[in-house]
C-alpha cells in the first residue's frame, strides 16, 4: 500500500556545515592541549657548594682530571694508561696511610669516564672514601 501520491520525492542530501563546525571545534581542542617541547642538549652545570673542609687526619690522596682526560695523583703522572697505572699509583700513594680519602678535582669540561675511571682504579686499590672537589660560586 502506497499512501503517497505521485509527488515529488526529496533527495536525501549530506549537511556538511554541522560536520565542519565539529571538525574545526576538534581542531581548536587539539591545538590547545598539545604541548610542544623542543628535545636540546643537556645542560649541566657543576655543584657548587659553601661550607668549612673537613679535617684530615691523614693528608688526602689528591686526583686531578684535566679535560683531556689526563691524570695527576698528588702532583704525579700513572706509569701505565688506564684503571691499572692509576690503581697502582694509588695504592703507592695511600701506603702506609690509615684510610686516606681520594679527592678528585675534575676540570669542569673533563668528561664524565675520566671521573668514572678515577673512581674504579680507586676501588681497585682498596679505597672506599671518594670525596669530589667543588668551587664556591659567586654569590
Amino acid at each position: 500500500m502506497n499512501f503517497r501520491r505521485h509527488g515529488q520525492r526529496e533527495e536525501p542530501e549530506i549537511n556538511f556545515i554541522p560536520l565542519i563546525d565539529l571538525l574545526l571545534v576538534i581542531l581548536i581542542f587539539l591545538m590547545v592541549t598539545t604541548t610542544y617541547s623542543r628535545f636540546s642538549e643537556l645542560q649541566v652545570n657543576l655543584p657548587q657548594a659553601e661550607g668549612k673542609s673537613n679535617e684530615q687526619k691523614n693528608s688526602p690522596l689528591r686526583v686531578e682530571v684535566s679535560r683531556q682526560g689526563e691524570y695527576r695523583v698528588n702532583g704525579l703522572a700513572p706509569s701505565a694508561p688506564g684503571v691499572a697505572g692509576l690503581s697502582e699509583l694509588l695504592k703507592t700513594q695511600a701506603a702506609g696511610k690509615s684510610q686516606p680519602v681520594v679527592i678528585i678535582n675534575a676540570d669542569a669540561a673533563a668528561t664524565h669516564q675520566s671521573v668514572v675511571t678515577v673512581m674504579e682504579a680507586a676501588r681497585f686499590a682498596g679505597l672506599s672514601q671518594l670525596t669530589f672537589a667543588t668551587q664556591t660560586g659567586p654569590k
